[in-house]
């Protein structure tokens, strides 16, 4: 059954328009936008969904790109971990029809499919979105980025930043960052030494940000 006012005015979001309308029998990736830090809990809804509701014949694939990063940890090696490529996005492999539409887009947490707005036949209010397929190309492209990305020291410090020295000759000094080299897993910042403003290369596994 179609929710109420889900398609006021006879607007169907999947519906293709022109030649360039794939069949409906045709699976293709879609983003969908969903709440902030939800990703995992909506893959884990959604897959469940697909069961109960039977559409696996029509959701095949739900991924979320991830690409590897190392977190510097107090005095010890960096810590290995997953980094989302696109925070509050989801992306779903399927065939688009109104159920399936409708499994994804009832999901809690689920926000909308990114696609293009379909204005009002009459009257005021917004529109309802139509989901727009991703291209191979950008399909490609994003997966390729996530299994191929090296793991990099991710840090959250940036010029300007006051830290303190955790560990080495400098412990306990406090200075300020000049420059950040992710690629190098190493900063610069500039440390009062002997009452003068002295440039420090240190390691991210040795600073503290302060708050």
């Amino acid at each position: 059954m179609i929710a109420s006012g889900e398609f006021d005015d006879n607007l169907t979001p999947y519906e293709g328009e022109g030649e360039d309308s794939l069949p409906i029998t045709d699976a293709r990736w879609y983003a969908v936008q969903v709440a902030s830090g939800c990703e995992n809990r909506v893959k884990i809804n959604l897959e469940q969904r697909i069961e109960t509701l039977d559409v696996a014949n029509r959701i095949f694939q739900i991924e979320i790109p991830q690409t590897p990063i190392l977190k510097p940890q107090k005095g010890g090696k960096p810590k290995e971990a997953a980094e989302k490529v696109f925070p509050g996005y989801v992306l779903i492999r399927m065939i688009m029809d109104d159920e399936a539409w409708q499994v994804v887009k009832n999901t809690p947490n689920v926000i909308n499919f990114v696609g293009a707005e379909q204005k009002r036949r009459y009257g005021r209010g917004r529109g309802h979105v139509k989901p727009l397929p991703l291209g191979a190309a950008e399909v490609e492209r994003i997966f390729k980025q996530a299994q191929e990305q090296k793991a990099v020291i991710k840090v959250d410090m940036a010029t300007g930043d006051k830290i303190l020295v955790l560990s080495g000759p400098f412990k306990d000094f406090e200075g300020e960052v000049i420059e950040v080299s992710p690629e190098r897993s190493k900063l610069k910042a500039l440390l009062s030494i002997f009452g003068r403003d002295t440039p420090v290369e240190l390691e991210f596994n040795q600073v503290q940000k302060q708050s």
